[in-house]
């Protein structure tokens, strides 16, 4: 419903919805989406940061076709600031709102929603330098042979501007091998075709932490990825509401279980197989034993168990793509999986 201010358009939508679907066929567009630009920017209780974030798209060079706002169930006044906002913007504003359901369903809600060809993401408590869209869109509409493209980043801790270590600089092409180590794409640099999620899927709804880690790997061991060389991101860290602080602790499992997934899928030609099964014997070996350190004897012992299944079975160079052994797979209920942590 329009709320007769600007060109803000209000849906209040308290449900959760279940993308069975990439895309919604019974989207006015289908699965055309027209060309132009659609700015997806999912927020929780963050009324003030919200601001400086869509003011960065705002200011930006090239303008946008629409910016979409899916507010994740806050509680404080990022309403009354997007209302604001919207009043002085001419880019038309879609404001959704949902119960709390985690970053990854408030994205697909956006993608959803969305109605243009190319999505760029930004976080609400990160923003982008002037350029940014100009930049990043031009260079994909050069290369159409990429589906996605990322920037590099400026990070800053409390105002404190962090140099990043070699490992988290951002890679371009084949990326796969740098986003099993780690997750390897800013989520606030991203630009993409909406085709992209015609072949990869949606980000996994029942994860509320490491639900990027996971996209990205799913993504990168299908398509390469185009960096665009310039720092256009500012990514701003370092608070306790950010859900990466808050369920810093234990990460690693659900990135364990993030690879599982992907191998029992097949998704994974034989070399890519050999070094994901590499990786996650890694992890295992790690968490295992920090479980262990911390008295968490009976977990840990299951992820050292498949851990040494995995070494055994990657120096007998076996053909694992889907026989990891059932019995071996540490059981996760992801939907309590993070007050565990």
């Amino acid at each position: 419903m329009t709320d007769g201010f600007g060109v803000l358009k209000i849906c209040h939508l308290y449900s959760i919805l279940i993308l069975k679907s990439p895309l919604n066929s019974n989207h006015p567009h289908g699965n055309l989406p027209m060309t132009g630009l659609s700015v997806i920017i999912p927020t929780y209780n963050r009324s003030v940061m919200i601001v400086r974030a869509l003011d960065s798209v705002k200011c930006q060079t090239m303008t946008c076709d629409e910016i979409i706002i899916v507010d994740d169930g806050s509680t404080d006044y990022t309403y009354d600031a997007v209302k604001t906002f919207s009043r002085n913007c001419e880019i038309p504003v879609q404001y959704f709102k949902q119960d709390n359901s985690g970053p990854a369903a408030a994205r697909n809600r956006g993608i959803r929603e969305s109605k243009f060809s190319h999505i760029a993401f930004l976080d609400s408590d990160d923003h982008w330098q002037k350029k940014k869209l100009q930049i990043q869109y031009g260079e994909m509409l050069t290369n159409p042979e990429y589906l996605v493209s990322h920037t590099k980043e400026r990070w800053f801790r409390r105002g404190q501007h962090l140099n990043q270590k070699k490992i988290h600089q951002p890679r371009n092409g084949y990326i796969f091998d740098h986003c099993l180590r780690l997750c390897g794409v800013g989520m606030s640099t991203v630009m993409v075709r909406k085709e992209l999620f015609e072949t990869a899927g949606l980000f996994n709804e029942e994860l509320r932490c490491c639900e990027d880690y996971d996209f990205w790997l799913r993504i990168s061991c299908i398509h390469d990825f185009l960096l665009i060389n310039k720092a256009l991101t500012i990514k701003e860290g370092g608070r306790d509401d950010q859900v990466s602080y808050q369920y810093r602790i234990g990460m690693d499992r659900l990135r364990i279980h993030s690879i599982i997934g992907l191998v029992t899928r097949g998704m994974l030609n034989p070399e890519q197989t050999r070094i994901t099964l590499k990786e996650l014997q890694r992890k295992c070996n790690l968490y295992g034993t920090g479980c262990l350190k911390h008295g968490r004897i009976i977990q840990g012992r299951q992820y050292l168990a498949l851990a040494e299944w995995l070494e055994s079975a990657l120096r007998e160079n076996i053909n694992m793509s889907i026989l990891i052994p059932p019995h071996l797979i540490p059981q996760l209920d992801l939907k309590f999986a993070l007050k565990e942590l």
